[in-house]
């Protein structure tokens, strides 16, 4: 399941270059429009910001910006680590981890500062749990998140935070119920559509109680959750790919409804990659309703050697089922007398 866990403002979604953007944000004239337009840039959800000029905001949107560059830091240790690990040196993680948690540690007592003079500031509850979130101080995070709700029931990040977390961990039909509760208030957010869409996908059973229906009416619903996300969101590459990938789990296969999601997916391909890797999936799709001609012209148009393994297997495939259906079997292998 897609869950969006990574840094965050006011919502719990992706953030990119966010500490540089807000600096300037707060020394715009207009600064208001500017943090909107800030967060709608790299968020992809349109938000409401109050007067930046308020002090209690201007602190506020400091102390995201002090979370948001301790997690840079932190996330660069991390890849660096990593890298030098793969060369057989770097840091140990006895030695990583206590920096790491030095460095966040000013970060959380901000948050907790700031939250004993302004206990009331929902959207700073929202964050804090998001930084716990992403500590993996999960527990703590519903706890912020459960507070942001109560005190702001309008803000769907909220129910949609606490959905992502039952989603994880139980029981799922709450995740259903939040995700629900945040769609109702914001019908128009893609994340939230596709967030559900993939928990309804892979929580079928629960799916299937909750929404009192069958196997292939919760199928129904995933795939039109997915196609409203899509629509609301048209150049997401990996949104699209989710819905068309969503097809193999479907008995029987949905053949042409699955071809025309991946021939939506390779209209908004960014590179010859994630071209390929749609003609690949085309190819799989193909081969398995019989349509091998078909299938081997999209084998034949990857040449990336990084899916070699790949589309090898998938032409051993596609020559199994070609012989099969004209009737060819495979000699038995001949047994040796020695």
């Amino acid at each position: 399941m897609q869950v969006v866990v990574h840094r965050s403002v006011c919502y719990n979604l992706a953030v990119s270059n966010l500490l540089i953007g807000l600096v300037s944000a707060l020394m715009a004239t207009n600064q208001p429009a500017a943090v909107s337009n800030l967060v709608t840039k790299a968020t992809g959800v349109s938000v409401a910001i109050p007067d930046a000029n308020d002090p209690v905001e201007r602190e506020y949107l400091k102390l995201l910006a002090e979370d948001d560059a301790a997690q840079k830091e932190v996330d660069k240790w991390i890849r660096d680590a990593e890298a030098f690990a793969a060369q057989g040196a770097g840091l140990p993680r006895a030695t990583l981890t206590p920096k790491i948690e030095q460095r966040l540690e000013p970060v959380r007592k901000a948050y907790k500062d700031f939250l004993q003079r302004h206990p009331r500031h929902a959207r700073a509850r929202l964050a804090y749990g998001s930084f716990l979130n992403d500590i993996r101080e999960e527990e703590e995070a519903v706890v912020q998140w459960e507070k942001a709700r109560d005190l702001d029931p309008k803000n769907p990040a909220a129910l949609n935070n606490l959905a992502n977390h039952y989603g994880h961990r139980g029981p799922i039909k709450k995740a259903f119920e939040y995700y629900g509760k945040a769609i109702e208030l914001s019908p128009d957010e893609p994340v939230y559509l596709q967030n559900l869409a993939t928990t309804t996908y892979l929580f079928r059973k629960d799916a299937m109680e909750f929404y009192k229906i069958n196997e292939q009416q919760v199928f129904d619903r995933a795939l039109e959750l997915y196609r409203k996300a899509l629509k609301l969101d048209q150049n997401n590459f990996p949104l699209a790919t989710d819905l068309a990938q969503s097809y193999y789990g479907i008995k029987p296969l949905r053949t042409e409804e699955a071809l025309a999601a991946w021939n939506a997916a390779l209209k908004i391909a960014n590179d010859n990659i994630e071209r390929e890797g749609v003609y690949l999936h085309m190819a799989r799709v193909e081969l398995n309703s019989g349509l091998f001609d078909e299938a081997r012209k999209h084998l034949d148009s990857v040449t990336n050697q990084m899916y070699a393994a790949l589309k090898t297997r998938l032409v051993r495939n596609l020559s199994e089922k070609e012989n099969k259906a004209k009737g060819h079997v495979p000699a038995p292998a001949v047994k040796s007398d020695r």
